[in-house]
């Protein structure tokens, strides 16, 4: 890549950085201006390996110029069209390619598609969703949203109740009448485990606890992810998800699965749904929907969801919810170049192949300094390290830093390690991240 070196970099004052500590960066920023296939550009001139995805979200690679093309047909032939009581033929036309793709296996698919903008808009529409499903059928006094301690759902005011991650959570006003599940994460008897642990299935009982506090008749929905990715990377034990969703089954709540991360490929089959074979009655996501060359997002719901609100008069608005942006011709045109390219390359499906590769590479870090546990599925992997005392996350965030000077990109939340590479890794991507996080540990030792 060409890739211009730092000459006249922009004043750094008037962008509010989202999730970022601003006085700190801005002391020492650090800056993309180029990214191709597994890599960005520094803005001076280093390449840096990317571990992330982006952030979680860039499943077919960097500078795809399938999806370039098409946005930029699409924007020279209709750039914006409203979505409220209008529509444009794209939006249908990436409806019914995801529908056929969509959570779930034949018969069961969840094919009735939402558009969004974001992940967060994704939550929170299916939130709504679910609160407007129980009252269509009757259930009105179903006003509870169950969520999870250490779940990330997004940033809108629903996703923060519902969520379980404290900081974002402790200056905001929340949504009354939320409860939250006891997280999965038990160091003491599933550390270093490939794929899902053994221990924990039990936890999902806590949804009997919610019913037995609350009351079934006010519960409307429980969302978790299937696997929680900015906490961490907490894999479901065994059993845990099946449980959940014969509880809420038998108690008449909506199981909603956060698949914003592992929608499109994270785990190795279209969609977690698919991989645990555990059928929820609504999915949202966004990140890969588009190889996040635009903001998107998608609430995929089942027919008895999306049928139960079509009642009534005709001409009567059957969901009053829907965003400017829903189905944009732009973000449509890129999400189904990005569908061909997921298609044709079997990206949907690729981590399969590489996972064996990508857990003996991951765990092969067990035993390097303040690494207390490493956990793996599909492609994507935690590694959990020791906090230093009185500090925590200062030891992560410096193994972040040194891991982007030397050029490689990782993501990292308190002291753990998160490493979702896009799904056109290649044994050697694998090698030289795991080379070049193990040598970051060692001099942060």
């Amino acid at each position: 890549m060409n890739a211009p070196i730092r000459t006249n970099r922009p004043s750094l004052d008037a962008y509010w950085m989202p999730f970022t500590a601003n006085r700190q960066f801005k002391a020492a920023p650090r800056l993309l201006v180029a990214a191709e296939g597994m890599h960005y550009t520094a803005d001076d001139g280093r390449t840096v390996l990317d571990g992330t995805a982006g952030l979680w979200c860039v499943n077919a690679g960097h500078g795809r110029r399938r999806i370039a093309e098409a946005v930029e047909r699409q924007l020279a032939t209709l750039d914006f069209a409203p979505s409220f009581q209008m529509g444009h033929p794209a939006a249908f036309a990436f409806a019914e390619r995801l529908a056929a793709v969509a959570p779930g296996p034949d018969g069961q698919r969840l094919d009735r598609v939402f558009f969004t903008g974001s992940g967060s808009e994704s939550v929170d529409t299916a939130l709504k969703i679910a609160l407007a499903y129980q009252r269509a059928i009757g259930q009105g006094t179903r006003t509870r949203l169950v969520g999870r301690e250490r779940g990330y759902h997004g940033v809108g005011f629903g996703g923060i109740t519902v969520g379980g991650l404290v900081n974002n959570r402790r200056v905001f006003p929340l949504l009354p009448g939320a409860d939250h599940l006891r997280h999965t994460h038990d160091l003491a008897r599933n550390a270093f485990v490939r794929g899902q642990p053994e221990h924990g299935a039990e936890l999902a009982d806590d949804l009997e606890r919610m019913v037995a506090l609350h009351g079934a008749e006010t519960i409307a929905a429980v969302i978790v992810e299937p696997v929680a990715g900015s906490t961490g990377v907490l894999v479901p034990p065994l059993g845990y998800l099946e449980r959940l969703r014969e509880i809420a089954t038998r108690h008449g709540i909506l199981l909603i699965f956060d698949e914003v991360i592992t929608g499109f490929g994270r785990l190795g089959a279209p969609f977690a749904t698919d991989y645990f074979g555990v059928v929820p009655d609504l999915v949202t996501t966004a990140k890969g929907i588009t190889n996040g060359t635009i903001p998107m997002g998608a609430v995929f719901a089942g027919r008895h969801v999306h049928d139960a609100l079509m009642h009534g008069p005709e001409g009567a608005i059957e969901l009053f919810h829907g965003y400017t942006y829903s189905g944009h011709p732009v973000a449509c045109a890129a999400g189904l170049a990005t569908l061909d390219i997921y298609e044709e390359e079997g990206l949907l499906t690729r981590a399969t192949e590489l996972q064996e590769v990508w857990h003996d590479a991951m765990h092969s870090l067990r035993g390097a300094p303040h690494v207390i546990d490493v956990r793996t599925i599909g492609m994507v992997a935690g590694i959990e390290l020791d906090p230093r005392a009185g500090a925590p996350g200062s030891r992560a965030y410096d193994v972040f830093v040194d891991c982007f000077e030397k050029g490689l990109l990782i993501r990292v939340t308190g002291d753990i390690v998160a490493l979702s590479p896009p799904l056109i890794a290649e044994r050697a991507d694998i090698d030289t991240m795991v080379s070049m996080l193990g040598d970051a540990l060692k001099r942060a030792a």
